[in-house]
């Protein structure tokens, strides 16, 4: 086999092959003479088929296989000999006419981005601060009045009631409605409901909607004109004016259960203790759960400022394409980020790239960490986090792990975060953490917002 050099530009590298034609003839000869000893076809004893019969048979076929393991096996001989680590699937072009044919010496170029060389950093080095809150007790408490509100037992007031003493649905008081909500005269997904209970006075509410019921009584009609929150979940009605209009169907009074064991063996648990231990339980994962998230942004940040290497330009374009494929997506559902709308098309792909580059080269320095480390994702661990995924799906766990099974790229999607997170445990634990404690409240804030108050 010869090797020639083509190409040496930062971390592309080319090279032309040449493989002999008798090499190649000779395989072809062994695969032939090997098959013939085993084949059987009608009119000739097994295994004396006469070669030329053979060859008439399989040689295009036996042919084509030498010519895929000779091409893949001397590429792969050209990279280990050289320790050189392809970013991506090499790319093979022919260079001789009908290469099948296997009628002359063979010459193919390959092409190939190599993965950088990457110098791990001291991770002694990294400082970090890591806010931690703890659950507070009027936290149980409030968690403990929803549940018990969950559990009310509403009595309708009847009419005669509410006109004798003059006014309709008071504090306190639980109005059934029926309602229709537009913005800007068009109904909205998830703005129409029936028989829906709304408390006066009561919180989880858009400002202004309960209040807009007080005083109402069973068959009157209302116009509520009431404005979504600037965080409100839903970011296509974040901010919009919206007008509901409401039919109040039923006032009823409400009547709390007692919060007690009783309450608690509603919801399934032994006693009120075990109810609030569940509470804590459960918030306190949460807390943790964004204590853990924040560290991890602030490490990654500090080892991108570490990273001095460059990322193979051919991810770097995967990477970008699928982030501006994303954005696109996001300018037809009318979600675009609020600052990318005031930027012009060039400059919101030198973000992105940029973006692209950061996310492609963070990418390489977690995976050489976990390579240099021997940090590996167990099959027992795979298995777990896959079932757990497949139970997003009830009732179809099973045909969902079939097809994890079955699609070896949607495993890779599991395998990819699980990896990620083993890794940055790793290099946790070998920074300097600096736990600070703070209010959930605190927590909960974007550090920019933390900043700023």
């Amino acid at each position: 086999m010869q090797v020639t050099e083509t190409l040496s530009d930062g971390l592309k590298r080319g090279y032309t092959v040449v493989l002999p034609h008798a090499d190649l003839a000779a395989r072809r000869m062994e695969r032939l003479t090997t098959l013939g000893k085993t084949l059987r076809l009608p009119g000739f004893r097994p295994g004396k088929v006469p070669m030329p019969i053979v060859k008439q048979r399989f040689g295009s076929a036996v042919s084509a296989e030498i010519l895929e393991e000779s091409v893949s096996e001397a590429t792969q001989k050209v990279l280990n000999d050289r320790g050189l680590r392809p970013a991506m699937q090499p790319k093979v072009d022919m260079v001789t006419e009908n290469p099948a044919e296997l009628a002359a010496d063979l010459e193919f170029k390959v092409e190939l981005e190599l993965l950088p060389d990457i110098v791990l950093p001291d991770f002694s080095t990294i400082a970090l601060t890591r806010v931690k809150a703890e659950v507070p007790a009027e936290a149980i408490e409030k968690t403990l009045e929803q549940i018990a509100r969950g559990q009310r037992i509403l009595s309708e007031i009847p009419a005669e009631t509410l006109e004798s003493r003059g006014h309709g649905a008071a504090q306190g008081e639980v109005v059934s409605i029926d309602f229709v909500g537009k913005i800007d005269d068009v109904p909205f997904e998830g703005g129409t409901g029936s028989d829906m209970p709304v408390e006066i006075g009561g919180e989880g509410f858009i400002p202004g909607f309960a209040e807009g019921l007080e005083g109402a009584k069973p068959g009157e009609a209302r116009t509520l004109n009431v404005t979504f929150p600037e965080n409100y979940g839903k970011a296509d009605l974040a901010g919009k004016p919206a007008v509901f209009e409401v039919t109040v169907k039923q006032v009823s009074t409400q009547a709390l259960p007692p919060i007690d064991d009783e309450l608690a063996k509603k919801v399934g648990l032994d006693d009120l203790e075990a109810l609030k231990e569940m509470i804590k339980s459960r918030q306190q994962g949460e807390l943790d759960g964004t204590s853990r998230l924040r560290v991890k942004k602030d490490l990654l940040d500090a080892l991108t400022n570490l990273m001095d290497f460059p990322a193979p330009p051919s991810i770097v374009e995967q990477e970008f394409e699928q982030i501006w494929q994303q954005l696109e997506q996001a300018r037809t559902a009318g979600t675009e980020d609020e600052e990318d709308k005031g930027k012009d098309e060039d400059t919101l792909r030198a973000d992105y790239r940029a973006i692209a580059d950061r996310r492609v080269r963070l990418g390489l320095l977690l995976a050489e960490i976990g390579r240099v480390n021997n940090i590996v994702v167990t099959d027992q661990e795979l298995d777990r986090a896959l079932y757990q995924r497949a139970m997003q799906f009830p009732g179809q766990e099973m045909q969902m792990l079939e097809v994890f099974r079955k699609y070896p790229q949607l495993t890779n999607s599991v395998r990819g975060p699980l990896l990620e997170d083993k890794v940055v445990d790793f290099v946790l634990e070998l920074a300097t953490i600096t736990d600070t404690i703070v209010t959930p409240e605190e927590l909960m804030r974007e550090p920019e917002e933390t900043a700023a108050a």
